[in-house]
């Protein structure tokens, strides 16, 4: 078996998620795995393993830097998940004619915006990683795109599975109805009223401004719950809105375990500018719930052939009227919802996708295009 170093960087959300679980399925394969990365992330999705060396900007420890380039050249596989994680990749592993050491590069999110003059640093930094790794992957189609054109020589869809659709798949009508209850008893909820839910962190990349406005254009009464935690003073500022309207939208903070909002809801929203394949949005499909998305990155992807409506990004109004229509026509809702069940059966599960990274992995060691 094979020497597989998984780096990541600092990480809140589905990335973290996927390194850990892919990390675990390759070892019961048999492999020798190791995950370097940032602290916060080791702690965030127990990685208790995790070498700690990921970089530190305000800090820099030469020596760190060094046990990182050591580890990195022993494996014969360095699958790096995320920009900074390639470009550090990139750097530390030299080109391929010096070492032997393969490298992934997976994306799982759009390049942040860098004024100049560093934004054009940067920006050469990502595309020599590009060009240096054996194999590019991407979570939407469209950073397969933006690989291929910033001079990926293999750049491929890699879409990133969640580990909770198999269980909401196997979810029936009377585990709806029973967490419909638990839900209405834990957060005080009219059970009369329809059930908007939104999963996702308080950041300004989730334009929950929107949300909050399209809220006020509703005209049918919900009780619109949502879950996640995030940047503390936006959150402050969203609450303010919402009491100053005396909208119906209840900020949860993180919740442990959603399953039982997303089987409880009538409807699910996310208003997003970009989103690759959001695991939250497979997890809401696989619920049977109907989703309601900006037509943004990997969403398209994931809500192209049903399960949803497809909105513009940052259009309230928009929002407000999809949700109208699925609210007013039950029966309608639960097309979207079959139809997304439907997409979500035939995914690959987080078993398939370790497997296919198993054999993926060992074409590049052997050479084999």
């Amino acid at each position: 078996m094979s020497r597989i170093v998984l780096l990541v960087g600092k990480a809140s959300g589905g990335i973290g998620v996927h390194v850990r679980d892919l990390a675990l399925g390759l070892r019961d394969l048999g492999h020798e795995v190791e995950v370097a990365t940032h602290p916060v992330t080791a702690r965030t999705f127990d990685l208790s393993q995790a070498q700690l060396l990921w970089p530190d900007p305000s800090r820099p420890d030469p020596r760190r830097l060094a046990r990182l380039r050591r580890l990195l050249r022993s494996a014969d596989v360095v699958h790096a998940h995320g920009h900074q994680a390639g470009m550090l990749a990139s750097a530390l592993l030299g080109s391929r004619r010096k070492h032997v050491t393969r490298l992934v590069l997976s994306l799982h999110n759009e390049l942040p915006t860098v004024r100049a003059p560093i934004g054009s640093l940067v920006r050469a930094a990502e595309a020599r990683a590009l060009r240096r790794a054996d194999l590019v992957t991407g979570a939407s189609s469209d950073l397969v795109r933006a690989a291929a054109q910033a001079g990926a020589a293999d750049a491929r869809l890699a879409p990133v599975p969640s580990p909770l659709v198999t269980e909401l798949l196997a979810a029936d009508d009377n585990a709806r109805r029973a967490a419909r209850e638990r839900v209405a008893t834990a957060y005080g909820l009219d059970p009369g009223k329809a059930l908007v839910v939104t999963i996702s962190r308080i950041a300004p990349q989730k334009d929950l401004p929107t949300l909050v406005a399209a809220a006020a254009r509703l005209r049918t009464e919900v009780s619109w719950l949502v879950a996640g935690g995030g940047v503390v003073d936006l959150l402050a500022t969203l609450r303010a809105s919402v009491s100053a309207a005396a909208l119906p939208v209840h900020f949860l903070g993180p919740v442990a375990q959603p399953q039982d909002l997303l089987l409880a809801a009538d409807a699910f929203v996310l208003t997003s500018t970009w989103e690759a394949r959001a695991l939250v949005v497979q997890e809401a499909m696989a619920a049977g719930v109907p989703v309601v998305s900006p037509r943004v990155g990997g969403l398209s992807d994931l809500l192209g052939t049903g399960g949803g409506i497809l909105v513009a990004p940052g259009d309230p109004e928009a929002i407000a009227t999809a949700l109208e229509r699925i609210l007013a026509d039950p029966a309608y809702g639960r097309e979207l919802g079959a139809q997304g069940r439907a997409v979500a059966a035939i995914w690959d599960t987080p078993g398939d996708a370790t497997r296919g990274w198993d054999l993926a992995y060992d074409r590049l060691i052997r050479g084999i295009a």
